[in-house]
C-alpha cells in the first residue's frame, strides 16, 4: 500500500514560497468529492510516482481524512522535467473503474538476435477494467515469442489478472518484426530532356556547315 500525507492549500498561497519548501502543488476530485486545492511533500510524491505509476492505489491522508486516490496527471518542468504539479483521481474501492495499465517489453526476440528484422513496439499501453485492488501495475509483454519475420504479439496474448477485463481490442498489434531492407545503390536519373537538346543542336552546326553554291556555278 503507498501512502502519502497531503496538507489543504489555500487559492491564493504564494507557489514560490510552497516549492521552496519542498511542497508540490495539487489537487483531487472525483468519486463525490469537489476539487480541493493541496500541497504533497515533493521527494515523498517522486518516491511513489516512481513505485506506482498511474495504476496502483495510493491511500491519502489530509487532515483526519483518509482518501483513495490513483495519480491521475503529472506536470512536469519542460526543463528539468520535476513534477511541478499533480492531480490525483478520487475513487470508491467497491466500484470498477476504467484504467490504462503501461506494458513492459522484457525478453530477447531471436528474429532480432538473428538479424531478419527489427522490433517495432506499436502499443505501450492498454484500457483495462477492474476494481481498484485489482489494477495491476504493468503488464509484461515477452519479446522472445517473437522468433521469425511473421511473429506477432496481440492484446488478446495479454494474460490479464482475476477481476480484470481488457477494453482495448483484442486484434490490436501489440509488438511485431518489421523485415530489414536492403540498401540498393540508386541509378542516376538520365535527364531525357539534356539529351534531346544535344541531338537538336548538333543538328543545327550541321545545317550551319553545310557547303554553299560557288559563284558562277549553274545548276544544269
Amino acid at each position: 500500500m503507498f501512502i502519502i500525507k497531503a496538507e489543504k492549500r489555500n487559492e491564493g498561497a504564494n507557489l514560490d514560497n510552497l516549492k521552496q519548501s519542498g511542497q508540490i502543488p495539487a489537487v483531487f476530485y472525483g468519486a463525490g468529492s469537489s476539487t480541493t486545492s493541496i500541497s504533497i511533500p515533493k521527494i515523498d510524491f517522486k518516491k511513489i510516482w516512481r513505485e506506482a505509476g498511474e495504476s496502483s492505489t495510493i491511500k491519502m491522508s489530509v487532515g483526519d481524512k483518509n482518501i483513495d486516490v490513483l495519480i491521475h496527471e503529472v506536470q512536469v518542468h519542460p526543463v528539468t522535467e520535476e513534477p511541478i504539479h499533480v492531480d490525483f483521481l478520487v475513487i470508491d474501492m467497491n466500484k470498477k473503474i476504467k484504467v490504462n495499465i503501461p506494458l513492459e517489453f522484457i525478453g530477447i526476440s531471436n528474429a532480432v538476435k538473428n538479424g531478419l528484422g527489427n522490433l517495432v513496439k506499436v502499443l505501450h499501453e492498454v484500457e483495462i477494467e477492474a476494481l481498484p485492488k485489482d489494477l495491476p501495475h504493468n503488464f509484461e509483454i515477452n519479446i522472445s515469442k517473437l522468433e521469425t519475420a511473421e511473429s506477432q504479439i496481440f492484446v488478446s496474448d495479454i494474460e490479464l489478472p482475476t477481476g480484470v477485463i481488457m477494453i482495448t481490442n483484442g486484434e490490436e498489434i501489440v509488438a511485431s518484426i518489421v523485415l530489414q531492407k536492403e540498401e540498393k545503390e540508386e541509378t542516376p536519373a538520365v535527364d531525357l530532356s539534356a539529351i534531346e537538346v544535344e541531338k537538336k543542336g548538333k543538328k543545327e552546326e550541321g545545317g550551319e556547315g553545310s557547303p554553299e553554291p560557288v559563284e558562277g556555278t549553274e545548276k544544269k
